[in-house]
């Protein structure tokens, strides 16, 4: 069986709700199409940002996403508005074949969201972030995911002025802060996991 599909069993026995798609356009189109005149918040993410969810959805929805914050608000007041919506939207760091899903945070925003909080989660996981197992998607949460986003942000880490692994430092501006492993369906909200046939992000 191919890993993609056997994936996709995997998270259903797990009690997702999966869609597959076979590029991101598909894919924006099917959530656009399904959130209507909810708050959605969405984390930091660059999956989200290749599909254009945030002008998309800010069409027919009140979105708050602290890379676009609205006027009257902070970045932080917008962190915390999206951990409150209906729905919350975000990536993945890493995904096991299994359906391990890993995820990396600064501030703790998006992990506690993906967590617990609002009523749906849909999280979008493009085929470069699967991992044969759940060793493998935490090793590419460190070496791959991190380093490419400490990068992205601009931070003063070894990580980032290389781009390529994990230093295990102690910069005050570190962004591996809060390790989040879900190995099954969090209870008390319905899950929608979206797999893209398609490398996206980070």
């Amino acid at each position: 069986m191919d890993d993609w599909k056997l994936l996709e069993e995997n998270l259903r026995g797990k009690g997702y709700t999966v869609e597959t798609f076979p590029d991101r356009c598909a894919a924006a189109e099917w959530i656009e199409n399904q959130i209507g005149g909810r708050t959605v918040g969405i984390g930091g993410s660059v999956t989200v940002r290749e599909l254009g969810l945030f002008e998309k959805l800010s069409k027919h929805n009140t979105v708050y996403w602290h890379e676009e914050p609205p006027e009257n608000m902070t970045a932080m007041e917008t962190r915390q508005a999206a951990s409150r919506a209906d729905i919350y939207i975000a990536s993945v760091n890493g995904i096991s074949l299994q359906g391990e899903i890993v995820n990396m945070d600064y501030t703790g925003n998006r992990v506690s969201a993906i967590s617990f909080g609002p009523r749906e989660v849909y999280l979008i996981i493009g085929r470069n972030k699967l991992a044969p197992d759940l060793p493998a998607a935490l090793d590419r949460v460190k070496n791959v995911a991190s380093p490419l986003n400490a990068k992205r942000l601009n931070r003063k880490t070894p990580c980032a002025v290389r781009g390529d692994r994990c230093y295990h430092c102690k910069s005050p501006e570190k962004i591996c802060r809060n390790l989040s492993i879900l190995l099954e369906r969090p209870a008390g909200a319905e899950y929608h996991i979206i797999l893209i046939d398609e490398d996206l992000g980070y």
